[in-house]
This record gives C-alpha cells, structure tokens and sequence, in this order.
C-alpha cells in the first residue's frame, strides 16, 4: 500500500505559482483524505520561470524522490513540453540508474519522455494521471472513473484491468475560484474501438503523447531535442519494440490532421509499427478530430493486419484510467476490457 507521495515538478513548474493555489490546496486535501503523506520535492514549487531556467534541479528532484526511502510513490505534478532537457542530468554519468529503485511512478503528456527514460534504466511506470489534472480537479471531487483507478493504484500499487468510461467529460475552459464545484458537461463514451485487425491481441504496453514522441525526430519545436534524444538513446530501438503495444494518446492542443499525420509517419520511419503487436489510442480531448484521426492510422501505418484499437480514456481527455508499463497486457476489444498479468 502506498503511505507517502513525493510531487516533483518535470516539465512545467506552474504548481509553485500563487494563481493555482486554491487549486493545490484541493488536490492536498484529497491525497490527505485518501490517507496519504505528501511531500513536495524541494524544487517542485519553485514557478515557471526557475523550473523553466533549471532543469538541474528538475533532474534532482527526481533523484532525491528515488534516493528517499521513505517515499513509495513518485506524482508527477504535471506536464509541460521541456523535460527532454533533464536528460544530461540524469545519464552523463548515469546518474538515474543509479538511483532508481522500485517505486511507483505516474504521470503523462510529456512526462512521457520521462517514462522513456525510466524505461531505458529498467522500471516499469504507469502512464494517465498526474497531480494537478487529476487530483485537483475543481468538480464537487475527482471524476468516478479517475479517482476508482488512482485507489486501485495506491492501495495495491498495481492496475488489474482497465474498461471504458460510461461517459466523458468536456475540456475546462476556465480554472478559478468560482469553479469550485462546478461539474463540466458530460456525454456518453462508445467505449473502446476496434478499427482493424484482430480483437485480441496482446504485449507490453509503451509509448504516450503522440505529440512528445514526435518531438523526439522532429526540431520545430526545440531545435535541440531530437540531438539530445539521439545522444542519449532515449528512444528503444527497434529489438525492443518486438511484440510490445504501441500506446498514442493526443494532447490539449488538439493537432490538426495534418500534424497527426506528420507524427505518424515520423513514428512509422522509425519501423516500430512493424514491431508491435498492436496499437492503442486515447480519445481526443473534446472528440476533436476523432473521425480524422481513425482514418489516419489506418492508412498511414499502412498494414492492415496490425490491431488498432481506438477511443481509450488514457492521456488528455478526461476521465483518465491509469496503464501499466512494463508488464505483459491483454487487450480483448471485444470484450472491451485490457488485462495484466503480474
């Protein structure tokens, strides 16, 4: 069972910020009622501008959270779209794999990246919630299907299985007090969506924002990203996708077809979807592009024998299940459910 959480602050450093402290203080508030003890690593709260300036002392929070006996998980508090940047930090003198230890570790978006380096040091993760959007969400308390998933995971310390969401929420558009309490609209799910292939299929799930893995071959965004995963190795090489699942999930800036199209053939020139034994996809948040993106995958992957399935609550839109990485998974689309042998 976890007993004590330590937050730390990879990409974006908005939780040291004044104007999200009535949403902190939620998120506090829930954690302490689900008997947890939470400490914020030293640098978490630190704002946007110094977390943005040192990711030294991003890569340090992450270290001292492993290093810390006393913490059993690692929360990240949120994403952002820099955190390729601690990656000197953590492996010019291996820093990381010396002091990994086995704890649970859960966030997503371009924590995503941090996943990547976590896979590369040899620690299974859990991908789908992070503090600020999930914890803190301003509704009357977290979202039924979020907050059932994040119990499982500190009271067990693993996810069973994961099924679709009776229902899904629409975006918040505005974080302030006044929302306190306030529920988003809400719509009916369809559940998971097979788009090819074989409804059962099965693999180590791996992978993330379609947007951050992009980033990794593609320097529009940071010149110097695509040099630094290379240096480092960061993304597995292609023995090491065989046989596992391709996990993609879209992000709030909600790519435009054409830009979705881009990361998939970025993805596609690097062969691991002649790896995999198959591919997951998140719903969109707001739906949007939905009909767009489940013509897209198809066609660009561009193999019709590969299982696609389509429309998880995993990643931007919520709500958000949790998913393991690491351990060896069964999707069976037809029986809408994912399970996971430990």
């Amino acid at each position: 069972m976890i007993r004590n959480i330590g937050i730390v602050s990879l990409s974006s450093g908005i939780i040291g910020e004044e104007f999200v402290r009535f949403e902190v203080d939620i998120g506090l508030r829930r954690l302490e009622e689900l008997g947890l003890h939470v400490r914020f690593m030293p640098n978490a709260k630190k704002g946007l501008d110094w977390l943005r300036d040192h990711p030294e002392d991003r890569a340090a929070d992450l270290l001292e959270a492993f290093r810390d006996p006393d913490i059993d998980m690692i929360l990240c508090a949120i994403g952002g779209d820099d955190t390729y940047r601690l990656l000197p930090y953590l492996f010019e003198h291996d820093e990381l794999a010396q002091a990994v230890t086995d704890k649970v570790f859960l966030g997503f978006s371009d924590t995503t990246i941090n996943h990547l380096m976590l896979h590369k040091v040899g620690l299974p993760t859990f991908y789908g919630q992070a503090f600020l959007p999930d914890l803190c969400e301003l509704g009357p308390d977290m979202h039924p299907y979020t907050r059932k998933y994040f119990t499982e995971l500190i009271t067990t310390g693993r996810i069973r299985e994961i099924t679709p969401s009776p229902v899904w929420y629409e975006e918040r558009r505005v974080f302030a007090p006044d929302q306190i309490g306030v529920s988003t609209p809400s719509h009916p799910n369809q559940g998971f969506e097979l788009l090819q292939g074989s409804p059962v299929f099965s693999g180590r799930i791996l992978g993330g924002c379609i947007e951050s893995l992009s980033d990794m071959f593609d320097g529009t965004r940071y010149a110097d990203m695509p040099v630094m995963c290379e240096k480092y190795r960061l993304f597995p090489d292609t023995a090491d996708w065989k046989g596992r699942i391709l996990l993609l999930e879209s992000s709030e800036e909600k790519p435009a077809p054409e830009v979705y199209r881009q990361a998939l053939e970025r993805l596609k020139r690097t062969g691991v979807f002649d790896q995999v034994s198959g591919v997951l996809a998140g719903k969109p948040m707001d739906e949007t592009y939905a009909e767009e993106y489940k013509q897209l995958l198809p066609e660009v992957i561009g193999n019709p024998d590969l299982p696609i399935v389509f429309n998880l609550n995993i990643g931007h839109a919520m709500p958000r299940c949790i998913m393991p990485f690491g351990v060896n998974a069964t999707v069976d689309a037809q029986r809408q459910v994912i399970r996971f042998e430990y």
